[in-house]
């Protein structure tokens, strides 16, 4: 992470619980609240998903990071993760589309009955002022509309889709119902460090990166030319910061893009990888999956409207922090490990 400040308040002043903390988006969203000095920040994470190693460094931390252990598929579990709380971001999920393919009650259990609970105890909550959750692209499915606005959303495409759908729909009667007024960030594509290229439905530019330092051919599914609209991570912590705190004069639920506004290919990817380690190796062209969206791409007025969201960090950029941190976290390590 670079050293951008997307706050003005002292956050000395407040407690955070980062649900899916030991995850990509939440250890890095965790980093920065540490970093500047949060009074309190609570991890819960049953590391289903996320990784232990990604939450080491925070013990250094010591009175100011605690990490629960716990699935919020237990409502007591999340009740207690909330207590003394001032402000949720609510990250913890299953993601990817395949997963939900091969998996889809597995995949509701954590996407639906586990945001379901969260909901619930940020309701009783005494002191809570914000949640932000983690929404997703993927509610757009077939939409036409180009680019992707809010309220514009088409019929979803995978079972992973139709969580996310779900949990916009749960949010927005809670909102009515209880006044609990919460804000969902779509998420186009994040990527960024900490994402791990080993898991076995990584996403594609870890992978892509992790081949590239390894003089490898990639796996790309269909032609190439699918196109998204991808997203360095630093943008998506900067919408977490300004969602959670400056989101409090919002007296409805409300759902945000999160992206940059820009389009890019796999075989682009590939490109600026290749020039980037200077090799010239092909790509494995396979068959395109089931559930995948060819082209996506947002328009972000509405989170720049809200939230004053302003993406920092655009794609070349971000692609270059990727490659070093995976050169010196994933293959220094390898290469360590065959010393």
């Amino acid at each position: 992470m670079r050293n951008s400040i997307f706050h003005k308040e002292n956050l000395e002043d407040f407690k955070f619980l980062i649900t899916g903390g030991a995850g990509f988006i939440g250890s890095n969203l965790v980093q920065y609240l540490l970093k500047h000095n949060a009074s309190k920040v609570r991890v819960l994470d049953n590391l289903s998903n996320g990784s232990y190693s990604n939450l080491e460094p925070f013990f250094l931390y010591k009175e100011r990071f605690e990490f629960m252990e716990g699935d919020i598929s237990d409502i007591e579990t999340c009740k207690e993760a909330v207590k003394e709380i001032d402000f949720i971001s609510h990250q913890a999920a299953l993601g990817s589309v395949p997963r939900s393919i091969k998996d889809p009650i597995t995949t509701n259990k954590a996407n639906i009955d586990g945001f379901l609970n969260m909901l619930i105890a940020a309701k009783d909550s005494k002191c809570l002022k914000k949640m932000v959750y983690a929404a997703s692209s993927s509610t757009y499915g077939d939409s036409k509309v180009f680019p992707k606005v809010e309220g514009s959303e088409g019929s979803p495409l995978s079972p992973y889709a139709v969580t996310k759908l779900v949990n916009e729909l749960y949010a927005e009667v809670f909102s009515k119902t209880y006044n609990l007024h919460t804000i969902g960030l779509r998420y186009f594509n994040i990527f960024g460090p900490n994402q791990d290229p080993s898991n076995p439905y990584a996403a594609v530019i870890p992978l892509f990166a992790l081949a590239a330092l390894k003089k490898e051919s990639p796996k790309i599914f269909g032609d190439g030319t699918a196109a998204r609209d991808f997203t360095y991570v630093e943008n998506a912590i900067q919408a977490n910061i300004k969602g959670m705190l400056l989101g409090d004069a919002i007296k409805k639920h409300e759902v945000i893009n999160i992206a940059c506004g820009k389009q890019t290919t796999l075989l682009q990817i590939w490109e600026k990888l290749t020039k980037m380690e200077g090799i010239d190796i092909e790509p494995i062209f396979l068959e395109e999956r089931k559930g995948d969206i060819k082209f996506s791409m947002a328009s972000i007025k509405m989170a720049e409207k809200l939230i004053g969201y302003n993406p920092k960090v655009h794609f070349e950029e971000g692609l270059k922090y990727t490659l070093e941190s995976l050169r010196v976290n994933h293959i220094g390590g390898e290469l360590a490990n065959t010393l």
